[in-house]
């Protein structure tokens, strides 16, 4: 499958300064040490509608990862996934009369869109589901082979399953205790109550055909993935285990990232799928979490259209820090429109104060966790000061404007 065009992010003067992010797992922030190369998976789309605000803001946040190891000279090996084959598809598409394929490949079109406007680095592997079934297909005979998974008894419909006592360390990545994973396992895809499961826990990594369903030939039956085998597979393929970050929204920690890191873990005797588990929150409207369920969803594509500058859904997304969950409004939009505007006209000012300590600022608070809102009054106040008098740098503007869109994605120019 075809990411979306890369922007050109430019070089930036002055020292970098380490990463160092907030780890699920652990619970503390800690220093991200990658080698020449950084390994990044980070869990794309279910193409069944648009790309809405809590999306963007999930992928926004893993572009600044990005960016920032990027500005610390590392490569960085990013792996992004999509969702193609999978019930929500499936039921959008009976709803609309179209085609599961057509509605997924019309809404991944659509996503990729979002992406280049906002410009968000596009990932050196962007694998569907479909075209990664033959990966699963495989990791589910691992699976099966070291006695991680299972048959139902079910001559009818004979799916797979993964035991969630397969590993030792199950649980370590979401920390939650056994009631917690039982709700969440029901409200997020889980099935429970599912006949002939060990545990009600229990994954499913291969679903046997249904009629009505898309289905591939397998050695375990004809059927289709369930849905952590899939990221585990890709992930694995590419990454191989104990790669750098995993990371999503805050809910996927728990079935799907504990899982996938279970799967990998089963197959491999590795303790640890990936060395840091990063997670964004949510966004909301009016109070309530922006999620299709509830219909409050603020698309990217609509604000494009209105005409909305992606930089500034960009900043008002950095508004709040990715790790709090924060609300968007039609306040929030204005604040960024006018934040942006400052900054252009400062960019455009013939001199302005210190560019080199701006910048060096910006990268702390940054390399700190992603501290969006440290790093955008920093840059507020130098503006404010570069557009009202200007300074003693007169290479500052040029300077701060190419580590502006260097480090945060915003550029200096519509």
């Amino acid at each position: 499958m075809r990411a979306w065009p890369t922007p050109t992010v430019p070089s930036v003067p002055g020292p970098s300064v380490p990463l160092r992010l907030h780890d699920t797992s652990d619970g503390v922030v800690r220093p991200v040490n990658p080698g020449e190369v950084a390994g990044v998976y980070v869990c794309g789309i279910t193409p069944y509608d648009a790309t809405h605000l809590g999306h963007a803001a999930t992928y926004l946040a893993f572009d600044l990862v990005n960016r920032m190891l990027r500005d610390n000279g590392h490569q960085v090996h990013y792996v992004q996934n999509v969702t193609d084959v999978d019930d929500p598809l499936f039921e959008r598409a009976d709803r609309d009369g179209v085609d599961w394929r057509d509605l997924g490949a019309r809404e991944t079109d659509l996503f990729r869109e979002d992406m280049q406007a906002l410009r968000v680095i596009a990932p050196q592997d962007y694998i569907g589901a479909v075209e990664s079934i033959p990966e699963v297909v495989e990791y589910v005979g691992r699976l099966l082979d070291n006695g991680s998974a299972y048959v139902v008894d079910d001559a009818e419909f004979p799916d797979v399953y993964h035991r969630a006592d397969a590993t030792e360390q199950f649980g370590y990545e979401s920390g939650y205790d056994r009631a917690t994973m039982e709700r969440f396992f029901a409200e997020r895809g889980g099935d429970p109550e599912r006949a002939g499961k060990r545990d009600p826990i229990d994954p499913i990594i291969w679903r046997a055909a249904r009629e009505g369903e898309p289905s591939w030939p397998s050695p375990h039956g004809p059927g289709r993935p369930g849905w952590h085998i899939e990221c585990a597979a890709i992930a694995a393929n590419r990454l191989g285990a104990g790669f750098d970050i995993q990371g999503g929204g805050s809910d996927l920690i728990f079935p799907h990232h504990e899982y996938s890191a279970a799967h990998v873990e089963a197959a491999t005797g590795e303790r640890r799928f990936a060395r840091h588990y990063v997670h964004a929150a949510m966004i909301s409207l009016d109070g309530e979490k922006m999620s299709k369920s509830r219909g409050n969803l603020v698309f990217v594509s609509t604000l494009r259209r209105s005409g909305v500058d992606p930089a500034a859904i960009r900043l008002g997304l950095f508004e709040g820090h990715y790790r709090q969950d924060r609300p968007w409004s039609d306040a929030v939009l204005a604040r960024a429109e006018l934040r942006l505007d400052l900054w252009r006209r400062a960019f455009a000012a013939p001199s302005g104060p210190d560019g080199a300590e701006l910048i060096a600022r910006v990268r702390r608070y940054l390399a700190d966790d992603l501290d969006t809102p440290h790093a955008l009054a920093a840059i507020d106040a130098w503006a404010e000061k570069a557009v009202v008098g200007g300074g003693p740098d007169a290479g500052a503007p040029a300077t701060v404007a190419c580590a502006v869109d260097a480090l945060l994605g915003v550029p200096a120019a519509a």
